[in-house]
């Protein structure tokens, strides 16, 4: 059926800004809750945010403003949530009496203008802005935001505070606290926990050895030494951090897993996933931090390219059927799969989930952590819940025969069921279900779609530089001839707004549809080798392709793709 186009959609196409096929291909997206009609069409790279922008403000008849020259001054603070920033891509820029002026790409988000004026109890205005100095401007007030948070958490805490933990996971009280020789080692391990959320580290790990104490955050993937306290005090900040995690201090022989919930602000809570672990020379503590507004920063903003995400989208919207997710520890999986149930969940489904542990809670959907202690494994509680009559089921990670074989038996009899395993590739993931004892049949009818995937480094865009390399070593590195002509290659350089020349991490992905051809050889008992040539064969891009593309956009570099690739 023909669909009819109306107001910014309409015009575009009347003024040869996009093409219809454009058009219909970003309301859909919209309609599907994934985010701005402006910002689906801008996934395709060849249309013009400026041009967008001046066809918007001739349609709604709003002025266009350069952002750079703005006041930031005058933006009103805490009025406007992140989360509501972030999901209508919007920034509130001044405030007049009950009026709010909101700077968009997309006026013709009324929603977002209805919602952000419903909680913030103003009147909100539109004025115009191109979609990617928008982006970096709400990029910039958003980890203003963040750093006020963790700021304002330090600012607050005395020699004797703890940071503010939530009433559920305190442990001690102040007056237990209040002594001459442990208010240092509140005050330092305080600030281990700050610094960590301020560097955006993802992890925290405290190691102790025969003569020398670290400790050391993960950013960006790379592991960096940040301090060496003296060794003497070693046992007294593994028993404080025990004492926030809620675990056992006089236990040094055995393994103890813990949680520590810190609440930056009103709006803000990290959680800190514990690990102490014996070794030779003391205990090595890791801290896992875990921010839930990572989970629900939505599908488009994982990283997938168009063709990638609709495959995506298609597998989880499906009523049954198993998607899996694929990579080493720390590849970005439990974000894809936190993004794909805060997409699923709505009123009408019931969606239930087993993990080790919980890392992020969900209203609306129904959690499970293991406690294998006490026999809840994951084989035991994904049996139970299938007497809960789900319609949607995540299993944290499949690590066994019989995990393995009830979530594929669950996916073959009406649930959808989204898990992880260990492999590096979707060719050794149906290797590896295999060797678990899963028949080949039940392989090629039960899994949909299969995606294996690695987080990569953002080149900084402040001190990135162009680098030319011969055409001989790019082509020995998987660039296409076709391709080279055209390619501009980025190094990381390195300034003041980075670290080493990187600044964030971006997702690559290779994704594998199971389709008709694949099953069949699947059936017939298909190796790793045999799976992986038919996957080039068909089409679908391999990491290494999908890295490489990166590099081509200037996103990363060429070093970068290769290492993680």
């Amino acid at each position: 059926m023909e669909v009819n186009l109306t107001g910014l959609a309409k015009r575009l196409v009347n003024d040869n800004v996009v093409v219809r096929s454009q058009v219909l291909h970003a309301l859909r997206s919209v309609n599907a809750e994934q985010g701005t009609f402006v910002s689906n069409l801008l996934m395709d790279e060849s249309i013009s945010d400026v041009a967008i922008a001046k066809t918007a403000a001739a349609e709604f008849r709003l002025p266009i403003v350069d952002l750079s020259a703005f006041d930031s001054s005058l933006i009103p603070q805490q009025l406007v949530s992140g989360d509501l920033i972030r999901k209508h891509r919007v920034l509130p820029i001044l405030q007049k009496a009950q009026r709010l002026i909101l700077a968009t790409s997309d006026p013709s988000n009324l929603n977002g203008l209805q919602e952000i004026g419903f909680h913030s109890g103003s009147h909100c205005e539109y004025l115009v802005v191109a979609d990617k100095q928008l982006q970096c401007f709400v990029d910039q007030y958003l980890a203003q935001l963040e750093d006020g948070d963790v700021a304002a958490a330090g600012n607050k805490l005395s020699v004797y505070d703890e940071l503010n933990i939530l009433p559920e996971e305190a442990e001690t009280s102040p007056e237990e606290l209040k002594t001459e020789d442990e208010a240092p080692i509140v005050r330092f391990v305080n600030k281990i926990l700050l610094d960590s959320i301020k560097n955006r580290a993802s992890d925290v790990h405290i190691e102790s050895y025969e003569n020398v104490y670290r400790i050391r955050f993960r950013i960006d993937g790379i592991l960096h030494t940040v301090t060496r306290p003296p060794i003497k005090i070693a046992t007294r900040i593994a028993s404080r951090i025990k004492v926030m995690a809620k675990l056992d201090i006089s236990e040094k022989r055995l393994p103890q897993d813990g949680r520590i919930k810190v609440k930056l602000s009103q709006r803000r809570t990290i959680n800190f996933r514990v690990n102490c672990l014996p070794t030779a020379w003391g205990e090595k503590i890791v801290l896992r931090l875990l921010d839930p507004q990572a989970a629900k920063i939505g599908i488009s903003a994982l990283g997938y390219d168009d063709w990638q995400r609709e495959q995506f989208l298609k597998a989880i919207t499906r009523t049954q059927g198993m998607v899996l997710l694929t990579g080493p520890t720390g590849s970005g999986k439990s974000v894809s799969l936190y993004a794909a149930l805060d997409y699923l969940n709505s009123p009408d489904k019931n969606i239930l989930t087993i993990e080790d542990p919980v890392e992020i809670s969900f209203e609306g959907i129904n959690q499970l952590a293991i406690n294998p202690r006490i026999g809840l494994d994951f084989a035991t509680a994904l049996r139970s819940i299938l007497r809960q009559d789900p319609d949607v089921i995540m299993v944290g990670e499949i690590r066994d025969s019989e995990t393995a074989e009830i979530a594929i038996k669950a996916a073959q009899t009406g649930h959808l069921v989204f898990s992880t395993l260990h492999t590096n590739s979707a060719a050794e993931t149906l290797s590896r279900l295999r060797l678990m004892g899963i028949p080949s049949y039940n392989l090629a009818t039960a899994v949909h779609l299969i995606i294996a995937q690695r987080l990569v480094r953002r080149l900084c865009d402040n001190c990135k530089e162009s680098v030319e390399l011969p055409e001989k070593l790019l082509m020995g590195e998987g660039f296409k001839a076709h391709e080279i002509n055209s390619l501009r290659i980025y190094r990381a350089v390195g300034c003041e707004r980075c670290r080493d020349g990187y600044a964030g991490r971006l997702g690559i992905y290779e994704v594998v549809p199971i389709t008709a051809e694949l099953s069949r050889l699947i059936m017939d008992g298909g190796n790793t080798f045999e799976l992986a040539d038919l996957y080039e064969k068909a089409g679908f891009e391999s990491l290494r392709t999908a890295a490489l593309n990166k590099v081509g956009q200037g996103l990363t570099s060429l070093e970068e793709a290769l290492r993680m690739t």
